[in-house]
């Protein structure tokens, strides 16, 4: 029972995600997307996507990222920490003699006997004589949100573990520190040294800002890493973040292809979406404008009242796990998939660039390592999790649909339209636009054939 639930999971959400993102293709050898995109020679004879309007290509950015400290060395000190607890207790109290560790693929070791590689991990970790630093971490979400904010308080923790209790940071829920969606303003007026937030609350200061979490029919959880962390997205970010309001940032979370939401009218068309009152953020909220929907935006604390009440219509929010938690379930109707404007939502952890620069090198590294560390552990939690709360939707008896192929493909022109739009008017956009679009030709091209092709034929047998 539980495989035919993941399948349905899987087929309804990522699926649907998937073929809509592949839009425009002719085949599997034609261009995905042309809107602003033109091809440019590469130093071998072939092609590279370049954008029309200016924006640099993707090798174009790859080529002039900044030289950063090795990030396969911070991912390797999140591993080292998990192995090295007892190291770290016997650091934190003055003992320096490595302790012997047992790896997954490997015998037992000493530190004398590891790579280079993992040796210069375990130096990080085991931080000695560095600074004792607490902080406060503004917030997004409810304490309720084991998910959410479950990933803030993972990223803590892990900070702590890997300095040894010296560098501690305390996470707060939304409305404690600061007022849920005001978290990057806190952080960059230095109100607070940290916020994890969805940085896509924000396009009202910056469309730019919803490159972090999500574009509508963007890309998903894997394609959003692959950018970010190999592609050039993450130094393009840090670059516009750093210009534009004085902070860094990390990625620190992801719920992965979201649902569609939960609706109290029925849509059979898009003339259903026509005065439609929903709850919906960042640029699917623009979109969603477009097609007739009075958008509203809410805190998560406040949806489940409005939409008892009647005061909304509809609302998205993440997924089954997260929204049983709200209790969505008991006053909606319906329950649409996929989420096409978030089909795979990154959070990040901010940080003023006052605050970073003060930090020791190895504190910066460990924040960087926990972050990596707390986005690939939100990721796995949800999979874990979402399944088992499908069944619970399914049970309570509201209605699973899919949204109509009419509404899905007016929201994919409308979300493009909107889009080289933006890219006109504002040069932040129009700069990492061009690259996102780029790198999402070459990886919707190949998922279109890999990912879909698998898990259509697993969600049907």
């Amino acid at each position: 029972m539980i495989g035919r639930i993941v399948g349905t999971w899987w087929e309804g959400a990522l699926r649907a995600d998937l073929h809509f993102a592949i839009d425009r293709q002719a085949s599997i050898t034609g261009s995905v997307r042309p809107s602003g995109t033109a091809l440019g020679p590469n130093r071998e004879g072939g092609a590279v996507a370049r954008d029309n309007r200016g924006g640099p290509s993707l090798e174009e950015t790859l080529e002039t990222k900044v030289d950063r400290r090795d990030f396969l060395k911070k991912a390797g000190m999140t591993v080292a920490a998990g192995g090295l607890l007892t190291t770290i207790g016997a650091c934190g109290s003055g003992e320096s003699e490595a302790t012997t560790t047992q790896g997954t693929s490997g015998p037992a070791t000493t530190a004398g006997a590891t790579t280079d590689t993992a040796q210069e991990a375990v130096e990080v970790v085991m931080t000695q004589g560095g600074p004792e630093i607490e902080w406060e971490m503004g917030t997004s979400w409810p304490l309720s949100l084991d998910t959410i904010y479950g990933g803030a308080v993972d990223f803590a923790q892990r900070v702590s573990d890997m300095t040894g209790g010296r560098f501690t940071i305390t996470p707060r829920a939304a409305g404690e520190l600061v007022p849920g969606l005001e978290v990057l303003q806190n952080v960059q007026q230095k109100a607070i040294p940290a916020g994890h937030t969805a940085s896509y609350y924000y396009v009202g200061l910056s469309p730019a800002t919803a490159f972090n979490t999500a574009l509508p029919f963007g890309f998903t959880y894997r394609q959003q890493n692959a950018w970010m962390y190999e592609g050039g997205g993450l130094q393009l970010m840090q670059d516009f973040y750093a210009d534009r309001f004085g902070v860094i940032n990390f990625p620190a979370g992801n719920t992965g292809v979201q649902m569609g939401g939960w609706f109290n009218k029925e849509i059979n068309s898009t003339a259903d979406l026509q005065g439609l009152r929903m709850r919906i953020p960042g640029l699917g909220g623009k979109v969603m404008e477009r097609l007739g929907v009075t958008v509203q935006v809410l805190p998560g604390g406040e949806i489940f009242q409005a939409l008892q009440t009647g005061a909304i219509d509809a609302t998205e929010w993440v997924g089954p796990y997260d929204d049983t938690t709200m209790g969505f379930h008991d006053v909606s109707t319906y329950y649409y998939y996929p989420g096409w404007w978030e089909p795979g939502p990154e959070l990040d952890v901010f940080i003023p660039l006052d605050e970073w620069n003060q930090l020791p090198e190895e504190y910066q590294a460990i924040v960087e390592a926990a972050a990596y560390s707390a986005n690939a552990t939100m990721m796995a939690r949800y999979d874990a999790k979402n399944p088992a709360a499908l069944q619970t939707v399914l049970q309570s008896g509201i209605e699973l649909r899919p949204f109509p192929e009419d509404v899905m493909q007016a929201s994919q022109d409308a979300a493009f339209e909107l889009f080289d739009e933006t890219a006109a008017e504002n040069d932040d956009f129009n700069t990492i636009f061009g690259h996102w679009s780029a790198f999402r030709d070459g990886i919707t091209q190949w998922h279109g054939l890999a990912e879909t092709a698998m898990v259509s034929w697993t969600g049907r047998n």
